[in-house]
Parts: C-alpha cells; sequence; structure tokens
C-alpha cells in the first residue's frame, strides 16, 4: 500500500465506471492525513468501542424473513399523508426571540438557527437514501420546504457518509452557493468529487474543531461506519458534532450505537440547550450501530451530566423505511422514555420550527393520525416533560 492512496490503477480504471453517487476515494495528501489519524489502524478507521456493523450468516437469512413478512411490512408505513408543517417559510421570516431555533425536515436533517447563524445538519432532500434513481427507500413524506428557498446557509455539517445523511443532489445544489461544509476526515473526498471547491471545506478528525462564522464546530466521536460503494473499506469517518455560538449550544448524534463517550462529549462540549438524537431504524440485528429510543434517551441524559436538562429532538425517524420497527414506533418509544425519566422532548412535524428554550415545545403525538395502532392500543401519554395527548376512542 502507498501514500499515494488506497488502491491500485486497475482498481481506479474500475472506479470510473461506477456511478457519481458512490463518491471518490481519498488519496493525496488526505489519503495520508488518514493513515497519521490516531483513529485509524490495520487499514480501516475503528469504533470507540467495537461494533458489529450487520447481520451475518443465519442472523441475515432470518433478518430477510422478519423484514419481508407480509403484516410487519404494512406496519413500517405510514397509512395516511405525513402532516408536514405548511407555514415553515412564513415563521423563519420572524428571528427566534430566544436566539435558538430548530427546523426538524425529517429523518437526520435539521436546520438550527444559532444566535444569529444557520447551519444545516445531514441535508437531505432527495427522493431516495440510494445511489440510483430508480431503487431504495423513498421518502415517505415530501421535503417541507424546497431547497431553493431555504435561504443562506453559513455551514453544512454532515456526520458520514451514508446515503441517507449524505445526499448527492442535495450536495451539488448547495455546492452552488458559497456555504462551508464541516465534514468527518475523508468525507471530503466526495464532496470535492461532486463540485465543493476544496477550500469551502472544513475536515476534521475526532475532537478536532474549526470556526465558521463565529460558531466553533467540534467533531466528535459516534459509533458507527461508512461506505457508499459496493466494498466498505472503513476510509472515511463517521461524527457526532457539538456546536456552539456565543450564547447557546447544541449537539447532533449522527448515526450511533450507545457508547460511554456520551459522557465525555457532555463534559467536554455541553451542557447543551438541545440535542438531536438518533432514535430510529435500530434493530436487534444490528445493535450496536443505532440506539432504540431508550438507549438515545439515555445518550441524551450522559450529554447533560446525568440530568433531564435541556431539550431532546429525536432524529433519524419517520422519513424512510430502513428497520423492520413500526414506523411509529420510535416516536412512542422516545415519548415513554422521556416520561420515564422526566426529560423534555420536542416532537414536531416535519418542517415546524420551535425554540427549545422557549416555555413550551411541539407536544402533539402527530403520527398516531396516520400510522397503524398496536394490537394493544397506542399507550397512556403524558408525565413530567413529555407530550400530552386527548385519550383515544
Amino acid at each position: 500500500m502507498t501514500s499515494t492512496g488506497p488502491h491500485s490503477p486497475l482498481s481506479s480504471r474500475l472506479r470510473a465506471l461506477r456511478p457519481a453517487a458512490f463518491g471518490a476515494d481519498p488519496s493525496g495528501e488526505r489519503w495520508e492525513r488518514i493513515q497519521r489519524s490516531p483513529n485509524f489502524s490495520e487499514g480501516t478507521f475503528q469504533n470507540p468501542v467495537g461494533a458489529r456493523t450487520r447481520p451475518s450468516g443465519g442472523s441475515m437469512i432470518e433478518f430477510a424473513k422478519i423484514y419481508f413478512r407480509k403484516e410487519a411490512r404494512a406496519r413500517r408505513s405510514p397509512i395516511g399523508l405525513v402532516p408536514v408543517h405548511a407555514t415553515t417559510l412564513a415563521d423563519w421570516a420572524k428571528p427566534p426571540a430566544s436566539g435558538l431555533r430548530l427546523t426538524w425536515m425529517g429523518h437526520s436533517s435539521v436546520l438550527a438557527e444559532i444566535d444569529g447563524r444557520r447551519v444545516l445538519f445531514d441535508p437531505v432532500w432527495g427522493e431516495r437514501c440510494s445511489p440510483f434513481p430508480f431503487a431504495g427507500p423513498k421518502r415517505l413524506h415530501p421535503a417541507p420546504v424546497p431547497l431553493a428557498a431555504l435561504g443562506p446557509v453559513d455551514v453544512v455539517v454532515i456526520s458520514h457518509d451514508h446515503y441517507d445523511h449524505l445526499d448527492l443532489p442535495t450536495i451539488r445544489a448547495l455546492a452552488s452557493t458559497d456555504t462551508v461544509f464541516a465534514v468527518p476526515l475523508g468525507v471530503g473526498a466526495h464532496l470535492e468529487y461532486w463540485g465543493v471547491p476544496a477550500d469551502r471545506l472544513r475536515e476534521l478528525d475526532w475532537n478536532e474543531s474549526t470556526e465558521v462564522a463565529g460558531l466553533r464546530l467540534t467533531a466528535t466521536p459516534a459509533r458507527h461506519f461508512c461506505g457508499r460503494g459496493i466494498r466498505n473499506q472503513q476510509h472515511t469517518l463517521w461524527a457526532s458534532w457539538a456546536v456552539a455560538g456565543p450564547d447557546h449550544r447544541v449537539y447532533h448524534s449522527g448515526d450511533t450505537g450507545y457508547f460511554p463517550g456520551f459522557t465525555d462529549i457532555g463534559a467536554e462540549h455541553g451542557p447543551f440547550d438541545a440535542t438531536m438524537i438518533q432514535i430510529g431504524a435500530y434493530s436487534e440485528y444490528w445493535p450496536d450501530i443505532h440506539m432504540t429510543p431508550t438507549e438515545g434517551m439515555r445518550a441524551h441524559l450522559d450529554l447533560q451530566g446525568g440530568e433531564p436538562s435541556g431539550a431532546m429532538l429525536p432524529i433519524h425517524w419517520g422519513t424512510f423505511n430502513l428497520a423492520p420497527h413500526p414506523w411509529a414506533e420510535p416516536g412512542e418509544g422516545t415519548v415513554a422514555a422521556a416520561a420515564a425519566e422526566g426529560a423534555r422532548i420536542a416532537v414536531p412535524r416535519p418542517g415546524e420550527p420551535f425554540e427549545p428554550t422557549a416555555e413550551s415545545v411541539p407536544s402533539e403525538l402527530w403520527w398516531r393520525a396516520v400510522a397503524t395502532a398496536p394490537a394493544q392500543g397506542w399507550a397512556a401519554s403524558g408525565g413530567k416533560g413529555s407530550p400530552e395527548v386527548a385519550p383515544t376512542a
């Protein structure tokens, strides 16, 4: 293996035949920097705690049987139109009174307005999270706002290079603006290949920081994996992110399994006014790389020093069908976990802006109107810090 890149001339020629959405492999100075990373060993990036990334052998066969079971498939999608907030653009026209406002666009895409600056996390406006326009998981609701109407963004933050977090058509559209991109080490190879100028990239290893428009952005550890092509070689890093403005701090988990490092992240970069935590697309077949709602709540508490402070926004659910659990289960599970811990959560509709430090945050359990009810019916809701819902018939 040479220092110029991880591939032979033959594999370089083969790469020319693959779809543009596969992106590009790190090479040159970027590849040399990857090899020097303390998180890169034996030819791959390593997790802070060991992790299985996918089912294998007999478990894969068992998973496939469950995933394609007819009755289970019916529960993995909404049974009606997902209610998307209708007045997002009008709401944005007025600055947030507190200085901090979040707008969940669906899945892991969030626009954070922090002390007069705008940060866009994991923007995915494409119709499918796939390298192909004709196959792969399709959106279950439209993007709340057209990308062209989003307005100026100071920095786009990417957590890792999976298709449901790094979307080719979205990045190409944003490349035509003057926004800066903050990405984990190695991911910049994809963005440069798609037209983002190198001088607009801030490419970070874990625990490295950069300053953009008066905000301090830090790539923090996560327990996940990477890969866009046919082979997954772990040559691009995955990360969570801590973002601090003059007056407010937020955290975005990206994709991650639960691990003890959340406590360290909170001690170093918190406390946070809001956390955006992955609570969907989990499965017993990949328990180390995605969190359940209960684990997500535990991570939120760890990040806040063990106290139920700040607001938690559940992300990575509702937009794409990526796991065998029912469509509404992540929302329901997060409400239950918040009630058990006395924690404050916000459950906005896609596109519904809210201020995490305001007296109230979105709390209506909107998904119940368009989801198949569990056989035992919807659980009772309420309790300290959790959304309230009127009894159902």
